[in-house]
């Protein structure tokens, strides 16, 4: 069963957020949701900076530290790095502009394995001229690998920047192309 995307325009004031940071392969792991599912999932090599980048994305909201019943959360977002051949069955409720929203989206549609350029999924959302915009939307995914921008590559096929290190957008890659 396909994962729920709820995208929202903007953020709710004082709702609650809960999050966890754990570790994977790539290193840290924040995965962090609201009541209708998950908001953002981040990596790094600091957990502090990666909760500093959740307080930033939800400066109104109350941050709250996950509890045991996070578990199966945890293991979902987890699973889908380490084995991307997994879906996510765990609803998303992410933020962002219109325009992001229908990039992202777009991004959920190339699977595992494949990779598109930003000019193709300019082209795919009807926006063939928006190819910088495109990667500014890239770049501003607030759920790694549950939105895979790190399957956009460049027009020569050439892998570019990721908002989480080239070295994980490749890691990320090699582990696809596996599947």
């Amino acid at each position: 069963m396909p994962s729920v995307l709820h995208l929202s325009h903007h953020a709710v004031a004082a709702e609650a957020i809960r999050f966890v940071v754990s570790t994977c392969t790539l290193g840290s792991i924040l995965i962090a949701s609201s009541e209708r599912g998950i908001s953002c999932i981040l990596l790094g090599d600091d957990p502090a900076g990666l909760l500093a980048d959740l307080m930033r994305r939800f400066p109104k909201a109350r941050i709250i530290g996950a509890g045991a019943d996070y578990g199966n959360v945890i293991a979902g977002v987890v699973g889908l790095v380490e084995m991307p051949k997994l879906r996510l069955d765990l609803p998303l409720d992410v933020r962002g502009t219109p325009f992001q929203r229908r990039v992202w989206q777009a991004l959920r549609e190339i699977p595992a394995g494949a990779t598109a350029s930003y000019a193709e999924i300019a082209r795919e959302i009807g926006s063939p001229g928006s190819v910088r915009a495109v990667a500014g939307a890239c770049a501003a995914n607030p759920a790694a690998v549950a939105i895979p921008c790190h399957r956009v590559v460049r027009s020569d096929g050439n892998i570019s920047g990721y908002r989480w290190g080239i070295e994980r957008k490749r890691a990320l890659l090699d582990r696809e192309a596996c599947v």
